[in-house]
């Protein structure tokens, strides 16, 4: 039986990056190996807990990552690859970024949380080039990881500054990988993507009504919240 707009909707407003980032992290499985992108997805590190025992992995070349650096923590020669100032934690190792990537192809990596400029309504990533002009296309590590972690998940926001939708029906920016996103999580809601299209898991601040009429892709309610 399909939920209701009332049984999807769990916030009366949208997600700020802090609470978008605590949803994340409440959603990553229990000893979990994970990669988290540059930008908002650092932000999952500083809400995991010490009982899910995720061990984070960045493609710098460190394993065993802890929470964002703060004050006296600070240690500049210990960043993310996003340069972020970050801690350790017991038993954390360093190694070559070659030996970095080999994780990250291997299929060693459970989730990889990325940003991303679009999502297609199957599960394709862009998240790498817009075609801004001045913009410098990098697509880093971003392939590696989304064609060798077991899942994708993305953070962004819904919309872009000009009010477009990053949820499309096909990406018409050069792709970062294919069919790879599972889950979407935006300030507005949490879509899960795939072959049978998109469906959205729960709403924040909206209703399915009123995210039909952002996104340019059929939706429909999730049969089952969680997970």
């Amino acid at each position: 039986m399909s939920l209701t707009e009332t049984s999807i909707k769990t916030s009366e407003t949208a997600l700020g990056r802090d609470d978008l980032a605590r949803l994340v992290a409440r959603d990553i499985a229990p000893g979990s190996f994970v990669n988290l992108g540059i930008g908002q997805p650092t932000l999952v590190s500083n809400y995991l807990t010490d009982e899910q025992n995720i061990t984070l992995h960045t493609e710098n070349g460190m394993l065993g990552m802890g929470p964002e650096a703060t004050g006296g923590e600070i240690d500049e020669d210990l960043i993310n690859a996003g340069k972020i100032p970050v801690t350790e934690l017991p038993g954390a190792s360093y190694f070559h970024h070659a030996d970095s990537f080999a994780i990250m192809r291997g299929g060693h990596l459970d989730i990889c949380v990325l940003g991303a400029f679009q999502v297609s309504a199957t599960g394709d990533l862009a998240n790498w080039h817009t075609g801004a002009p001045g913009a410098i296309p990098a697509v880093g590590g971003a392939m590696d990881l989304a064609t060798g972690a077991k899942d994708v998940f993305v953070m962004m926001t819904l919309l872009t500054r000009e009010g477009a939708s990053k949820i499309v029906e096909s990406c018409t920016y050069p792709l970062t990988g294919v069919g790879c996103v599972t889950r979407v999580y935006t300030d507005k809601a949490v879509f899960l993507t795939g072959p049978d299209g998109v469906t959205v898991r729960e709403t924040f601040g909206t209703t399915l009504e009123e995210l039909q009429e952002l996104v340019p892709v059929p939706l429909k309610a999730a049969s089952v919240i969680g997970g």
